[in-house]
């Protein structure tokens, strides 16, 4: 660090340990330098080790396997299990069929002698209630608390689903049918974004209509766009369908394809999720990128905060992360 910042090792110490004062421009260039070479991802995990040994995963089992159903979840994981690796935290997972309590919760975490917790998907009230009345530090993946008593790392739902409505919109599209489903309160807030684009717009509230499906599986989707058809004789001046999952943007293309509609030709489709599956798809999807792969580290440093704080009274933190547009051709500009 001292070669590539071109100053004495005694300055590099210095300004990493805050131990003299140390001109703005030198300073500058040392981090740059550290930043450069690594050393300050190194330090940040040496400093976590000591913070965190056993981490409890707890999910509902449906979430585990790897299938094209469950790239979202199953992505998601294995990001959150590189980074225990990296960081030298053991990762124990605990998978229960249906919902999860705060009482199997507990109880796996004091087996397993975890220092926290990690939830992924499941924001039921009284499990995170529970949890948080066990004393047991805690983060809530992909998911919102809405008593705001446990740290949570969710995508920015709400202003990705208005981003890629106003992209859509920008793109000549003024009917656009919103295929989604009754889930938690993280699918929710991907209509709101959704009803938040047209209203920013100015374009009636007509042309945003909303089919609400049984599920997020790709066969939801083919059945909404038939059931649309069906019901409307034709897609009834439809030119775009924003699906909230991409896994519903799958069945809606099969959909379309049986109909004998095009995409994007006659019908351009967009997705939410970014999963790898979308630019493997024929034509590619165009869809919104959640930073799956960055949600398990930004959960292992908010468990690393709760720890070290050992504040009983430290507000609990909501981390929203944002997203982005993938544009590929299921997407047509009209003119």
């Amino acid at each position: 660090m001292a070669r590539v910042a071109q100053v004495a090792n005694s300055t590099v110490s210095h300004v990493l340990n805050g131990t003299a004062s140390i001109s703005p421009e030198v300073r500058a260039r040392v981090l740059d330098a550290a930043t450069e070479l690594g050393y300050l991802a190194e330090r940040k995990v040496k400093a976590t080790i000591s913070a965190l040994r056993t981490v409890l995963l707890a999910v509902n089992d449906d979430a585990l396997p790897e299938n094209d159903t469950n790239l979202f979840s199953w992505t998601v994981l294995n990001a959150l299990s590189r980074d225990c690796e990296r960081r030298g935290v053991r990762l124990a997972p605990y998978a229960a069929a249906g919902n999860l309590s705060a009482e199997m919760v507990l109880s796996a975490a004091e087996e397993v002698q975890a220092d926290g917790v990690i939830i992924v998907n499941d924001d039921n009230r009284n499990l995170l209630n529970g949890v948080r009345a066990g004393g047991l530090p805690a983060v809530l993946i992909n998911g919102e608390d809405q008593g705001m008593q446990v740290d949570s790392v969710t995508p920015g739902n709400r202003f990705a689903a208005q981003l890629a409505t106003s992209w859509l919109i920008s793109r000549g599209h003024r009917k656009i049918l919103h295929i989604t489903w009754e889930g938690r309160t993280t699918i929710h807030r991907r209509l709101d974004g959704f009803h938040d684009a047209f209203r920013a717009s100015g374009l009636p509230m007509t042309d945003a209509p909303v089919l609400l499906v049984g599920g997020y599986e790709p066969r939801f989707g083919e059945g909404a766009v038939r059931q649309w058809i069906s019901e409307h004789g034709g897609m009834d001046g439809v030119t775009a369908l924003f699906c909230a999952s991409d896994n519903l943007a799958f069945g809606a293309m099969r959909g379309l394809a049986s109909a004998g509609l095009k995409v994007p030709g006659d019908v351009s489709v967009m997705g939410f999720d970014g999963v790898a599956l979308g630019e493997l798809v024929v034509p590619p999807l165009s869809t919104v990128r959640v930073p799956l792969e960055q949600m398990g580290p930004a959960a292992l440093n908010l468990l690393e905060q709760r720890i070290l704080a050992a504040d009983g009274d430290r507000a609990a933190h909501r981390l929203e992360l944002g997203c982005s547009i993938i544009d590929r051709a299921s997407v047509a500009t009209l003119p």
